[in-house]
């Protein structure tokens, strides 16, 4: 496991010694896993205090939908979904609290209603992202994308996957700390499923240990995704399986914190993991 101790994320300090388990809330219609289940604010905000009570060290909030061909939702409709969830569940849950966005206004918005970490899968890319992400205190996670969700998985192509998305991650670590954000508040995600092939995404987590040399710690997100659908044939709701034996090979092979739908299962498979890398 990796050494760094303490992942700095708005009030809290998050020990990343060992492996946690990031629980996940779509406030979405269109989900690819479950879309529609959590839409409202009741109704989500029950379904993350059920996911901490299994043992989720923190919930990501997401507005808008990522799956490929996802329809993008307009700022105002990503901010009525996701604002209202946030502030109460900062009054009601004490884990850290991710906003799933790359729209520079819902991060200030959610940081403001007391998200403590800002997940943009463009890497803090967008105009006045960066800017927006240095203006507080909250943990940062970069991750890789190759297109954007409407194009990411037409003919996805690399010469070496694993260097170009170590690339792109040192080139986004380099500009995220040029903007003043310390090292001690950015995790990694090399986006499984994100403009990647099957062949892509088993490369990237042979891979993970050398993306670790970057010096930042991994964040993962495999659960009921496609890559694992087409291993061993299973549709979205029946990828339990197969989304705890990738959980529990991320965790292995060096990730700490791994995003995922079923948190009770990974928690409980990844207490057996950090056991034995702590033996």
């Amino acid at each position: 496991m990796i050494n760094t101790v303490n992942f700095i994320c708005g009030r809290y300090q998050l020990d990343l010694s060992h492996a946690h388990v990031m629980g996940i809330v779509n406030v979405t219609p269109d989900s690819f896993s479950d879309g529609g289940r959590y839409a409202s604010t009741g109704l989500a905000v029950a379904h993350a205090r059920q996911l901490v009570a299994e043992g989720a060290s923190i919930l990501d909030i997401g507005g808008e939908s990522t799956r490929p061909n996802a329809i993008p939702v307009s700022l105002d409709e990503e901010l009525s979904r996701v604002i209202p969830v946030i502030e109460q569940l900062a009054s009601e849950v004490d884990v850290p609290i991710s906003i799933d966005t790359y729209k520079p206004t819902v991060m200030r918005e959610a940081v403001n209603a007391g998200a403590a970490i800002i997940n943009d899968i463009r890497g803090l890319q967008e105009p006045g992202a960066l800017e927006a992400a240095a203006a507080g205190n909250a943990g940062i996670c970069l991750m890789h994308m190759q297109g954007s969700p409407q194009t990411m998985q037409i003919e996805p192509y690399y010469d070496d996957v694993a260097q170009e998305v170590k690339n792109f991650l040192l080139e986004r670590l380099q500009a995220v700390q040029e903007a003043g954000i310390v090292p001690e508040r950015i995790v990694l995600d090399p986006g499984f499923g994100f403009g990647k092939r099957t062949v892509h995404n088993i490369a990237l987590l042979q891979a993970l240990p050398e993306i670790l040399t970057l010096g930042r710690p991994l964040l993962v997100g495999l659960s009921r995704k496609s890559i694992l659908g087409q291993i061993v044939g299973s549709d979205v709701d029946q990828r339990l399986h197969a989304s705890l034996a990738a959980s529990v090979i991320s965790a292995m092979k060096g990730a700490s914190i791994i995003r995922v739908h079923d948190v009770k299962a990974t928690v409980d498979a990844l207490k057996v993991v950090n056991a034995v890398l702590a033996a």
